[in-house]
């Protein structure tokens, strides 16, 4: 990245920051808006907030609209990529001042990995923070899923409106014809696009657990060893191996009619409650702690250490693949760790290509990473 200009974005009225390679620290207290500039460069790389699910408050109080411009080296190319963020109606993307056809078509231009205090949620929170992780790792290995997550979602969402509809007739009176086959049609629609999702997550999974294992050894060497594994709601009909390391590498001609079996065996139960019980929806993330999940057994610093080494297995992974060395963001993370985690961090870190750290007070910050700074005040960023 070259250089970050937000305007009415979050607190920011107006702001300009260069950016070099290597580190870059942006110091100030709390509440300043430091994290809000990280959030800005990761929304340019993944189109969403690790904060909050919609786009409404990411604009500023007043205004009706945000901008957000980053310059970026691809491929020795530099472009710069904007976004016109625009709660209520479609958010608008250019690339070098050209519009593209679609936001979503600037995916993949950055790649980021962004470590912050919400991160905890990763291991003690709901199966729906995992899928969300998963799923942004796997648009940042491969722009093309975020298509195939929107049409896994609207096929989702068209089901769910039509096994409401066919419960409600059916617990009336007999079953209706014309919405159960309808729902034939949609089970297909959704057996299709469910499985290249979770084709690439198993896959996905199997490529970055020995990453996040070699991470969670490396920040706690002392701890129980760890297992990541991906847990499917079609449980024994997956074939053995799918989402292992080592394993048969997922297929979604395979799991298409794995899934559409399942579907129909479970459609008597969906058609009372009204919802889809089968699909990648309904999956879940295991981090295996020893012989133990590590949601409601492992301690505050084991859990800490586990969202930890998940983001420096996506950073590895990504690392190793091509498309270019992500950007490390870290946001105000060092004050949560202690010593033997801030050394493990700031080794990882100081060893990027570009990275981005953000603290309240320069003693946060491990002398490894204590490159380029800026003061960062009540609407103003200034080199320190």
């Amino acid at each position: 990245m070259r250089h970050l200009q937000v305007t009415d974005f979050r607190s920011w009225e107006h702001v300009d920051l260069p950016l070099e390679p290597g580190p870059t620290v942006l110091v100030g207290p709390n509440g300043r808006g430091k994290t809000n500039l990280l959030e800005a460069i990761g929304y340019v790389a993944t189109l969403g907030s690790h904060r909050v699910s919609t786009d409404a408050p990411l604009v500023r109080h007043g205004r009706g609209r945000a901008l957000v411009r980053l310059a970026v080296v691809n491929e020795g190319r530099e472009l710069t990529v904007e976004l016109e963020i625009t709660p209520g109606k479609a958010n608008r993307a250019r690339v070098n001042r050209g519009a593209v056809g679609r936001p979503r078509d600037v995916l993949g231009i950055l790649r980021t990995v962004l470590f912050s205090p919400e991160d905890l949620a990763l291991v003690r929170g709901d199966p729906g923070e995992r899928r969300r992780f998963l799923d942004d790792l796997l648009v940042q290995r491969a722009p093309r899923f975020a298509g195939v997550r929107g049409d896994y979602e609207k096929v989702l969402r068209q089901r769910n409106a039509l096994l409401k509809t066919a419960g409600k007739k059916r617990s009336g009176s007999r079953d209706d014809p014309y919405a159960l086959s309808t729902l034939d049609v949609w089970d297909n629609h959704l057996a299709t696009a469910g499985a290249q999702l979770l084709a690439a997550r198993l896959n996905l999974v199997a490529d970055l657990a020995p990453h996040a294992s070699a991470a969670y050894a490396g920040v706690a060497p002392d701890s129980r060893p760890t297992r990541v594994e991906y847990r499917s709601s079609l449980g024994g009909a997956l074939p053995e191996g799918y989402g292992r390391p080592g394993g048969e590498r997922a297929e979604p001609e395979k799991l298409a009619q794995i899934l559409l079996d399942a579907l129909g065996e479970s459609r008597a139960t969906e058609l009372e409650r009204g919802v889809s019980m089968v699909g990648p929806h309904r999956d879940d993330l295991d981090l295996v702690l020893g012989e133990a999940p590590a949601k409601g057994y492992a301690s505050h610093g084991e859990s800490w250490s586990f969202a930890l080494a998940l983001r420096l297995g996506s950073y590895e992974l990504l690392r190793a693949e091509s498309g270019g060395e992500p950007v490390l963001l870290l946001d105000d993370v060092f004050a949560e760790l202690d010593r033997r985690r801030r050394a493990r961090l700031a080794e990882v870190a100081a060893s990027a290509e570009q990275v981005l750290v953000t603290a309240a007070v320069d003693e946060d910050v491990p002398g490894e990473l204590k490159g380029t700074r800026f003061a960062v005040s009540e609407g103003e960023v200034r080199r320190a």
